[in-house]
């Protein structure tokens, strides 16, 4: 039988939740069990209710439940929103002392405050909570003491021990081991959130530039590049805008640097001119989109898959682009090597659209595969294999031509963004801009053979078809596995490779199933128009625009309601 438990940390900005909920997590991650975390918090540094969630199972998840075994309320406010979720049997740990007058068999009242106080510092009542909770199920507190004194330093940590102490013995003297879990194993495994990976993975690809203006969600990415550049000889720049972070990633790529930037939805809009300006000079850059609601500043903090149709069409003109949506932590790993090698041979911008969902939410992944790392940096070219003089933009059977890098002085290379020759000069003819055109779309035709096919979950013959993209891929694969478990027919096919969109595979699984249903994260059903416009199938959409992620138990419910 399957062990899983659902926790909640809630409060306001400045009380500690994500720092809880992380540690929660992490705690979690060391028992051996499988766990995905997500976390919602507002626009601001003090105030508004935040929370964090942690759902931990022997079995791999990727997608948050609505039901809540424990609740960490560290304010009255998260006893009055989330009450309604707690399972029966569930409980609120909650500081009785701070919030009297509750009554209730799920209430367990434990003084955070005071005890954070006689540990050292009322700030550690958090840490107090953290204690209280794993308390609650049994948690090997060596494994814990371990965890803090690693996350904190000196005599801090050591303070941080005490305060959770002391919450861990008071649920051990007053009822600890109510929700009584055991370890789920010694396999140990990486906890990792989707930003996180996207750095890794561009570490590992031999990125060696970034510039990006701060922009949740994808920050953190610069954030822990820069945390590692001395290390792996990174250059990493702050840039004062977006336009000068576009600008400046063209430059290095158009120097033979791997270079890459990351931004929002609303920070893309400032780097479509650059976007072109790679397109047209066919200098290969990595641009990581991070979706949030808009139009303008919309939900800051908030999920969204409403960019796909932007990205496909982003900048004036045509020239080719990839682009990819991973849908967990590998993925963002793997599609961030893919995409430096394949910007590189192809000699174009590939564009990585994750959301806030994929990249602040942690996920548990076993350790990657660094000897599975390759690094193609295409065509370069070498005067010992040439004839005549160097043309940046030579005409090619695939439309690529060999590069070389500024300051080669064996090479002049010249880059224009207006049209231009072969050579690189500006031109002005209808035939000299055909064949420009041409050259630079057969890439196309390689780039189609570049790409692994959809994602296939459940069998063949299924009668019901569920179509995703991006970071609804957990969550719509557990959903299928539910209805499947209760005697459904349902099939799951996700898609992270989603341009050039492998048409033919969807149609193939389209018509093979009785009813087909797109499910994403917008209001005007993206994907589900995408589908038709390449295949001529229709679908129908499940869509949901609030800013929050889809559960499984949400899809269900939108499911039934189409029966």
């Amino acid at each position: 039988m399957t062990a899983e438990i659902n926790f909640m940390v809630g409060g306001e900005a400045g009380q500690g939740v994500q720092s809880v909920g992380l540690l929660l997590a992490k705690a979690l991650a060391r028992w051996g069990y499988r766990v995905y975390a997500d976390q919602d918090y507002e626009s601001r540094v003090r105030g508004g209710h935040n929370f964090f969630r942690i759902r931990a199972s022997d079995v791999p998840v990727e997608a948050v439940k609505e039901s809540v075994d424990i609740l960490i309320a560290l304010n009255k406010e998260s006893i009055d929103l989330h009450r309604r979720e707690i399972r029966d049997g569930g409980v609120i740990i909650y500081d009785g002392e701070k919030v009297p007058g509750l009554t209730g068999n799920d209430l367990f009242s434990v003084p955070f405050d005071r005890l954070g106080r006689e540990a050292g510092d009322a700030v550690m009542a958090n840490t107090v909570a953290l204690g209280a909770a794993l308390g609650l199920i049994g948690y090997d507190f060596s494994l814990l003491n371990e965890l803090l004194t690693g996350f904190f330093s000196g005599e801090t940590g050591a303070k941080n021990v005490k305060a959770a102490d002391a919450g861990y013995q008071t649920v051990k003297m007053f009822g600890g081991g109510r929700l009584k879990m055991t370890r789920a194993g010694d396999t140990k495994r990486m906890l990792l959130n989707g930003n996180e990976a996207m750095a890794v993975g561009a570490i590992a690809a031999g990125c060696k530039f970034m510039s990006a203006y701060p922009m949740t969600p994808t920050t953190a990415i610069m954030e822990y590049l820069a945390a590692h550049a001395a290390e792996f000889g990174l250059v990493v720049v702050p840039a004062e805008d977006e336009i000068s972070a576009m600008n400046m990633t063209v430059g290095a790529g158009f120097t033979g640097v791997r270079a890459m930037t990351a931004t929002s939805g609303g920070g893309f809009c400032l780097m479509v001119e650059g976007l072109g300006l790679a397109g047209i000079t066919e200098t290969p850059v990595v641009v990581v989109e991070g979706q949030r609601p808009g139009p303008a500043i919309g939900l800051p903090t908030r999920t969204e898959q409403g960019d796909l149709e932007f990205i496909l069409h982003a900048s004036h003109g045509e020239f080719p682009r990839v682009v990819f949506a991973p849908g967990n932590v590998e993925d963002s790993f793997d599609l961030m090597v893919k995409a430096f090698n394949l910007a590189e041979k192809y000699q174009i911008p590939v564009l990585i659209i994750t959301d806030h969902n994929l990249a602040n939410s942690y996920f548990t992944t076993e350790k990657f595969d660094l000897s599975k790392v390759t690094v193609d940096r295409g065509i370069l070219y070498d005067k010992n294999k040439s004839t005549g003089e160097y043309k940046r933009y030579a005409y090619t059977e695939s439309g690529i031509s060999p590069r070389a890098f500024p300051g080669d002085r064996n090479a002049l290379v010249v880059a224009d963004s207006d049209e231009h020759d072969e050579a690189g000069h500006l031109i002005e003819d209808a035939e000299t801009r055909t064949r420009m055109m041409d050259k630079r779309f057969k890439k196309m035709e390689d780039l189609k053979k570049e790409m692994v096919p959809p994602k296939i979950y459940g069998g063949e013959n299924a009668e019901t078809l569920l179509i995703g993209w991006g970071s609804t891929c957990g969550v719509i694969r557990e959903s299928a596995g539910i209805l499947n478990k209760a005697g459904g027919n349902y099939a799951h096919l996700h898609l992270t490779q989603i341009w050039p969109f492998p048409a033919d595979t969807v149609a193939e699984r389209m018509k093979k199933a009785r009813q087909t249903y797109v499910i994403e994260n917008n209001f005007t059903g993206q994907l589900a128009g995408l589908i038709r416009e390449q295949t001529g199938l229709a679908s129908v959409s499940i869509l949901k625009y609030d800013g929050r992620p889809f559960t499984p138990d949400i899809i269900l419910r939108e499911l039934r309601k189409q029966r």
